[in-house]
């Protein structure tokens, strides 16, 4: 599905719709309170950060793992939260280039000692 959606209660919505899923339908297979789903969707809450209730939730709007959309639906709710996402965090070696990273986004020039760790990540992949 391609979406130019911007953050997750867009996604989230539009995900359930484009399936014909109803908000009750989906709070039933997802184990999840249909008022906090309508807040969610509606973006006056943000969207859980417990890997599980997420789980449960792309599998009830039925992403299958590891695919694009899977990775988007989590990648969107952290960043609404402000997060970066928990399989990133657990790579210890990714997390250390993070800075680099972050750098970039801003426009900055990486240092040279950081071109050099990201040109022998490159050459070793």
């Amino acid at each position: 599905m391609k979406t130019t959606s911007q953050n997750f209660a867009s996604f989230f919505q539009q995900l359930r719709k484009s399936q014909r899923i109803t908000l009750r339908a989906f709070c039933e297979v997802a184990q999840a309170d249909p008022g906090n789903l309508s807040r969610l969707e509606r973006g006056a809450i943000p969207p859980p950060q417990d890997r599980e209730i997420l789980s449960r939730y792309a599998k009830a709007l039925n992403l299958m793992e590891g695919s694009d959309e899977w990775y988007l639906f989590f990648d969107l709710a952290a960043a609404d939260r402000g997060i970066i996402p928990q399989d990133i965090m657990k790579d210890e070696q990714l997390v250390k280039e993070l800075p680099a990273f972050f750098r970039t986004l801003r426009g900055l020039k990486p240092t040279e000692t950081e071109m050099r760790k990201v040109l022998e990540k490159i050459r070793r992949s």
